[in-house]
């Protein structure tokens, strides 16, 4: 039988605040948290974002908020550690068939819940009534590169 979609990945669950998400993330050493060094701003008051180096299966994350409520979760997985296939595989197994399927990602929507595999390697947690909200009006998830590319502009 088919699982529902995880809320997130370990504790680290959609709809959490940022100091929810923060205490989580220093309990679970996987993530390679290290404090508010790692916690930006982004230029609309509303929008935090966390993002650390992560250890051993992950190389990079990202914990995108929206309002005070966790609502993206995006984990990068070490490809020298782990495979798309395998990943595709699993995820197959415990939620079904894929609801989008193309050449660079699968994605399994239910619930108020989209999880994505994208290559080469990246799981994605998202919670879609926020995410639709925000493009509905006009504010648009940035992809963790954007976010990146901006703060490198602010330095100058």
């Amino acid at each position: 039988s088919v699982s529902p979609l995880p809320r997130g990945y370990s504790d680290v669950q959609l709809g959490l605040t940022v100091d929810e998400t923060k205490d989580v993330l220093k309990k679970n050493l996987i993530f390679g948290f290290r404090g508010d060094r790692d916690v930006s701003l982004l230029p609309t008051q509303e929008r935090v974002l966390i993002e650390t180096s992560g250890s051993s299966f992950f190389s990079r994350c990202w914990f995108q908020f929206y309002d005070d409520k966790l609502y993206a979760i995006t984990l990068n997985v070490n490809t020298k550690r782990m495979d798309y296939y395998s990943m595709f595989t699993r995820f197959c197994e415990k939620y079904g068939k894929p609801s989008t399927l193309n050449p660079s990602k699968a994605e399994w929507v239910d619930d108020g819940i989209i999880l994505s595999l994208e290559k080469p390697l990246t799981v994605k947690y998202i919670d879609s009534k926020i995410y639709n909200d925000l493009i509905d009006s006009g504010e648009k998830l940035k992809s963790s590169e954007s976010v990146l590319r901006e703060e490198f502009l602010n330095t100058f």
